[in-house]
Formats: structure tokens, C-alpha cells, sequence
């Protein structure tokens, strides 16, 4: 499992360190895509592989469901670890999450997602002061 917050930069190469309990969870390989709200997903190739089988069954048909997976698929690199603990994200992925410095990356259950600091920041203060909110609408959800 995925928590935590962790503060990193990232370098003119797009090399980010990955905290050392996220790299142990992930193994030597793992998948990062687009994310929504900005940032970037990453996945260990089991949960990678139980979301594929759930977005191979989206209907074709259906417009939205398409753009979907294109937008998902077409940005998923397969990624590993250098010696120091960094992967090197693609630019199309630091220009979709707006990577250019100063990084978070947030555990979050079955993925962990990366963060560009000043997003994190505006979106962690917007949750704060809502937070009350949202909680009382997880009933709807089961919890």
C-alpha cells in the first residue's frame, strides 16, 4: 500500500527519486501515465494489469470510453530504477503535470501519483477547507 508525502526535485533529464518504501512496493518495474487533476499515476504491474482488464471491457461504442483509454494508454511508459533510486519520466508526462522543479509524491492505496509542488499545495488547501464536506458525502459510497 501507498501513503505518505514526499518532497523531491526533479532534474533538467526528468530524473525523479522515488522514496525508498514506494520503490520497495513497486519492484523493478512499473507503469506511470496521466493522471487527473494534473497529476501523474503510478502503478505496480499487478494493479497495472487489473486495470487494463477493467479498461479492455469499456465499450467501444461508446465515444467517451475511447478517449479515455487513448488519453490513458498513449502517455503509459514502463519505468525503472537507476542507481540512486530515480526514474526519468518522458516529456510528454513532466509537460502534462507541469514537471519542472520542485516535486511531491503522494502515496495513495493501490497507486501512488506525482505532483508538481505548487499544484499539490493549491489543491491540498482547497481539500482542507472542504474537507468537512466531503467527508460527510462518503456515506454515499459506503463509508
Amino acid at each position: 500500500m501507498f501513503m505518505g508525502e514526499y518532497r523531491h526535485t526533479i532534474d533538467a533529464k526528468g530524473r525523479l527519486i522515488i522514496p525508498a518504501k514506494f520503490r520497495e512496493e513497486l519492484g523493478s518495474d512499473f507503469v506511470v501515465t496521466r493522471g487527473m487533476d494534473g497529476c501523474l499515476f503510478g502503478y505496480p504491474q499487478a494493479e497495472w494489469a487489473t486495470l487494463q482488464a477493467k479498461l479492455q471491457k469499456l465499450p467501444l461504442t461508446k465515444k467517451d470510453a475511447r478517449a479515455f483509454v487513448r488519453f490513458f494508454y498513449s502517455a503509459a511508459t514502463e519505468c525503472d530504477f537507476d542507481k540512486q533510486g530515480r526514474i526519468t519520466l518522458p516529456k510528454s508526462l513532466r509537460t502534462h503535470a507541469v514537471l519542472t522543479k520542485k516535486c511531491v509524491v503522494v502515496g495513495v492505496s493501490n497507486r501512488f501519483e506525482i505532483w508538481a509542488e505548487d499544484r499539490w499545495d493549491e489543491f491540498s488547501k482547497e481539500v482542507e477547507v472542504d474537507f468537512d464536506d466531503i467527508a460527510e458525502n462518503m456515506i454515499d459510497f459506503g463509508l
